[in-house]
Order: structure tokens, then sequence, then C-alpha cells
């Protein structure tokens, strides 16, 4: 078992920036890829980027490319994504998921632990 905590949302306005952590506790968290997702009211959970084991490839979804910036560090078993220029669009919850394959996959079917979540809003 994993267990996954987010921390770092809040309201920011257009064009400002969040940085989001997710710390992981119970297995070793280098045998985990590491993905963040999110949530928009009404809408389906969508990928936004993905790190492998050692942080060797990485992988956006296109609307956060050149924006989002997503790392590691297996030494405290967190993982980070550094959210830049944010728009109203990534208004959403943001959850990080946990992958014992190492790849950088997409479908939230392909993740088997999950965060609670925690909010970004970002106003125009």
């Amino acid at each position: 078992q994993v267990q996954l905590v987010e921390s770092g949302g809040g309201l920011v306005q257009a064009g400002g920036s969040l940085r989001l952590s997710c710390v992981a506790s119970g297995r070793t968290f280098s045998w985990y890829t590491m993905g963040w997702f999110r949530q928009a009211l009404g809408k389906e959970r969508e990928f936004v980027a993905a790190i492998t084991w050692g942080g060797s490839t990485l992988r956006y979804t296109d609307s956060v490319k050149g924006r989002f910036t997503i790392s590691r560090d297996n030494a405290k078993s967190t993982v980070y994504i550094q959210m830049n220029n944010l728009k109203p669009e990534d208004t959403a919850v943001y959850y990080c998921a946990a992958d014992r394959e190492n790849r950088v996959a997409s479908a939230v079917s392909d993740y088997e632990y999950w965060g609670q979540g925690t909010q970004v809003t970002v106003s125009s």
C-alpha cells in the first residue's frame, strides 16, 4: 500500500504560480511512476503530467506544456508540480497518483494509488 498526501493548492490570479507537493508513505517511493491528474467541476479526471522512477522520462498533456514542470525527490518521497502562468481553465482539484510500472501512462486506470486531492482555483 502507498499513501499519498497532496498540498500546496490555493487561490491564485491568472498568470500566477503555484507548486503542489505530494508526499508518499508506505512502500518504496522510488519504485513508482508518479502522476498528476486534475478534475474540474462536472468533468472527468484528466491526465496532467507523469514522471518515471528515476525521473528520466517525463510526459505532459499538451495544454500544460511549457507552463508546468513535474519533478520528484526520491529521498523525500515527494513529487512536485510547478505550475506557472496559470489560467482560469487550470482550475480543478489536483490529484497525485502512483503507478507500479516504470512508464509514463496517462490513463486513470493505470494508476493504483491516489491522494485525496488539493483544490487549485485560478481567478481571471
